[in-house]
């Protein structure tokens, strides 16, 4: 479902991506780690669509990007760093405008499925600028999956979150990979991680350094397989 092969992308001078390839296939759930400025934010916003590679090939649900951006854009659910809501209206009012966006037919039951999935049913019609920096990002997960999309971009999505609210998106998250949702997830919680990723790889300088799926046997910790990966690849161009 998410293909890419070499993707590079550079801002004036600096090159943030460098040739980087990456494959998540429908069903699977992978973690992207790496240290602050490694590019996961930069590899999410470009397969969603709102930033164009410098040079690369992708592949969203078939369709290349960013010629294709149009059609690939109803089939991903993002969730980035900002909100993307409108703290006037109301929990129901924001999710049913963003329903509008998607056509989405029958919009106030699915609107109400979302709520509860989330756990706000009950705040639905309190504005969003009295809610709690976790209940804008429930709201914001709500926002995400609303349109059912094929394929699910998550940046820091536990950010602010109780623990009953993480394992409440853990098991939503979970839900949505048995119905074939792909997910790829950016994230700095080690711990969250470790229960719910199928594969784990690790962003370092622009590429991938290192990846290990959930069904490997190992002896070490993921704490000490992302300590290792960032080592090794500190260490790369010195053995080259």
């Amino acid at each position: 479902m998410i293909e890419v092969t070499g993707l590079s992308k550079r801002f004036a001078n600096k090159h943030v991506l460098k040739g980087l390839e990456i494959t998540v296939t429908p069903g699977e759930i992978v973690a992207l780690l790496g240290a602050n400025g490694a590019g996961k934010t930069t590899l999410l916003r470009i397969l969603a669509a709102l930033s164009n590679p410098t040079l690369g090939k992708i592949k969203i649900g078939g369709h290349a990007l960013p010629a294709e951006a149009a059609a690939a854009r109803g089939r991903i659910g993002f969730l980035g760093h900002k909100t993307l809501l409108y703290s006037d209206l109301s929990a129901e009012q924001n999710l049913l405008f963003c329903s509008r966006l998607y056509g989405i037919q029958n919009a106030n039951s699915r609107v109400d499925e979302v709520l509860e999935l989330v756990n706000l049913f009950r705040r639905k019609r309190d504005p969003v600028r009295i809610f709690s920096r976790g209940m804008l990002q429930r709201l914001s997960i709500g926002r995400a999956i609303l349109h059912n999309p094929q394929v699910l971009l998550l940046d820091e999505a536990h950010t602010g979150l109780d623990q009953d609210s993480a394992a409440m998106l853990n098991e939503l998250l979970r839900s949505l990979s048995k119905e074939g949702a792909t997910i790829l997830m950016a994230s700095h919680d080690l711990d969250r991680v470790s229960e719910l990723a199928y594969r784990v790889d690790v962003l370092v300088s622009g590429r991938i350094a290192a990846s290990r799926s959930k069904s490997e046997k190992s002896s070490s910790s993921l704490a000490q397989f992302y300590a290792d990966a960032l080592q090794s690849e500190k260490r790369g161009p010195r053995g080259n």
